[in-house]
């Protein structure tokens, strides 16, 4: 079992290439085949100096190791097309000297000119065939004194093509209508039909699995592996990815045209906001695939062992961030502290928050629970490093308090909390309690005033675990601002 996947580096990584590059990677180890990373890079108009980058760093992010391809080498190299050019000319023009291609003069105005008629007469647009009657000596003669050619393949003019695709079953396709496409550019590179096939057959490929939008590329790709007397790789076309709405495809947008619900669409995206490479994996391998109608939680090891292309839907699937974030969520819970710390810190340090390992692993007990995402923790603590919190005096006052029943439990529970040996989660939390019943408060009434109070919010984590983290000095320092916030309250009202 071998097979690839063949990135353009034309843009970064989006989260379709990444289902791809998965299900292949999952396929070869599932097998204990090879993964070949290729790397499609003719396109050099639209060529991105900063996209391999990516590429290649995102998939190692993602765990997705190839056995095959750029800085592992491997023996059908060179693994970049651009550097196979030459191998793909001298193909090209075996097919020409077989008589399954020919030259083609047409400039680019008569092909504009062309397609315009048709468009003006209701005809399917595509090439008429002009230079394929041509003399094969003529035309190899004008190519030889450099009149400016394409290469275009012979597509059969009677019978039909079929394909057998081990996701959606036999796909046929009438010859006539496919028009005879271009194999070799002007500027002797190929284009990707003639590139893959040549590709995927020096390289051994023995599956290839890739997105479902290249389908109508199959007879041309079927025609060229029969012009060789190859036998063409086995194919699975992958369902397309959906936008949430599930009546779109997930498109890879400018930053400005995203919608709210789509921030997130390249693999870079998800891990600036905070998703764990394990949980992307686990999620992405769901949308398109299935072991059965309930499971949702795998380990990769359990994604190695069970996945196949009998388990691979046909249908599109949506994608669905709220599914994400649970997710996430999930595999935050079940990391150890000193894994989650880790992962942590340069989040932390983005924010502008230098933070040593031993206060992390302070944090990490308050968020764990409560984090879907690693950037969330540090929005979630914000408050522990800020020089002060400004609470809104209006919120100091408790539940069905008064201004000055609120500022007197204050400066009660400052009173305590000076005292308190140790300054740990336990015993300030017995001494707040048995001080919120000597006041006739309920504690929530009291433990709310204190939250505001050192945190300047209302919802926050566990209280008395965020007093520890905070220390003695910091808190003490926070309700003594509070106390003064809230007596100019109380003094405004008098």
């Amino acid at each position: 079992m071998r097979v690839r996947y063949a990135p353009s580096p034309t843009g970064y990584l989006h989260i379709g290439g990444a289902r791809t590059a998965l299900f292949n990677w999952l396929f070869a180890r599932h097998h204990g085949g090879a993964f070949i990373l290729r790397i499609e890079d003719t396109d050099q108009k639209r060529y991105k100096p900063d996209a391999l980058d990516d590429i290649l760093s995102m998939l190692r992010w993602l765990g997705l190791d190839w056995d095959e391809g750029p800085e592992v080498g491997g023996p059908y190299g060179p693994y970049f097309q651009l550097q196979r050019a030459e191998i793909y000319r001298r193909y090209a023009q075996q097919l020409v000297d077989q008589g399954d291609a020919y030259y083609c003069f047409c400039t680019p105005e008569r092909l504009a000119a062309l397609r315009a008629e048709q468009g003006r007469q209701h005809l399917p647009i595509g090439y008429d065939r002009h230079c394929r009657s041509l003399d094969p000596r003529e035309s190899a003669a004008r190519a030889q004194r450099g009149e400016a050619h394409v290469i275009r393949f012979k597509m059969p003019l009677e019978g039909q093509t079929t394909l057998h695709d081990l996701v959606r079953g036999d796909i046929t396709w009438d010859n006539a209508l496919q028009e005879d496409f271009v194999i070799l550019k002007s500027d002797g590179l190929p284009t990707y039909h003639l590139a893959n096939v040549v590709d995927d057959t020096l390289m051994r490929i023995s599956h290839i699995m890739r997105a479902d939008e290249w389908i109508p590329s199959a007879p041309k790709h079927l025609q060229m592996y029969r012009a060789f007397g190859w036998e063409p790789p086995l194919y699975a076309h992958l369902p397309i990815i959906l936008d949430p709405s599930g009546k779109g495809k997930m498109s890879k947008r400018k930053q400005a045209e995203r919608q709210p619900w789509d921030q997130a669409t390249l693999v870079r995206d998800f891990k600036a906001e905070g998703y764990l490479p394990e949980a992307l994996v686990n999620f992405l391998a769901l949308l398109g695939w299935a072991w059965d109608d309930r499971t949702e939680l795998f380990s990769r090891e359990e994604l190695i062992a069970r996945f196949d292309i009998q388990g691979i839907k046909p249908s599109p699937a949506a994608m669905n961030y709220e599914k994400l974030e649970w997710m996430n969520g999930v595999y935050i819970r079940r990391l150890t502290p000193e894994d989650l710390a880790g992962r942590l810190q340069p989040f932390f340090e983005e924010a502008g928050h230098p933070v040593d390992r031993g206060t992390l692993l302070k944090l990490v007990p308050l968020i764990q629970e409560r984090i879907h995402t690693l950037r969330e923790a540090v929005e979630m603590t914000a408050f522990f490093f800020a020089a002060s919190v400004a609470p809104d005096p209006a919120q100091l006052v408790g539940k069905d308090m008064t201004v000055e029943a609120s500022l007197d439990a204050l400066v009660r529970a400052r009173a305590v909390l000076a005292e308190i040996e140790p300054f740990e989660a336990e015993p300030m939390e017995a001494a707040l309690r048995a001080l919120a019943e000597q006041l006739g408060l309920k504690a929530g009434q009291l433990f709310g005033i204190l939250r505001v109070a050192v945190t300047g919010q209302t919802v926050a984590p566990p209280l008395f675990g965020t007093l520890a983290a905070l220390g003695r000095e910091k808190t003490l320092r926070r309700l003594d601002e509070a106390e003064a916030r809230l007596a100019q309250l109380a003094e405004a009202r008098t």
